[in-house]
């Protein structure tokens, strides 16, 4: 990996570390509980040819691969963890979890 990666694997291997003296049980799970990770949602997903991505402008609608009442993924750092139901909180977009994945299977 480049020069600009080195951040990256040092926060790695710490992270590492520190996981593996909490699952040794030498370790205090707190010390990772105010780590941020990154939560995103997928709706859904559609294969495009480039002559249509590119006929795109605002007002066009992409039609997704999920009907209306399907589930949506929830994942935290680009793992599934869980199925949920978009709803609508004031004026903002949510998730309302339905169902929790194994994330040992997973």
């Amino acid at each position: 990996m480049g020069g600009s990666d080195h951040g990256f694997d040092e926060a790695l291997e710490t992270v590492a570390a520190i996981m593996q003296s909490i699952m040794s049980g030498n370790g205090n799970l707190d010390i990772v509980l105010d780590v941020p990770v990154k939560v995103t949602v997928e709706l859904g997903a559609c294969q495009m040819k480039m002559r249509d991505v590119l006929q795109l402008a605002a007002g066009s609608v992409v039609q997704l691969d999920k009907v209306a009442e399907a589930p949506v993924d929830l994942f935290v750092n680009q793992k599934r963890i869980a199925h949920g139901e978009v709803v609508v909180v004031e004026d903002r977009l949510g998730i309302k979890i339905t169902k929790l994945l194994d994330t040992q299977a997973a």
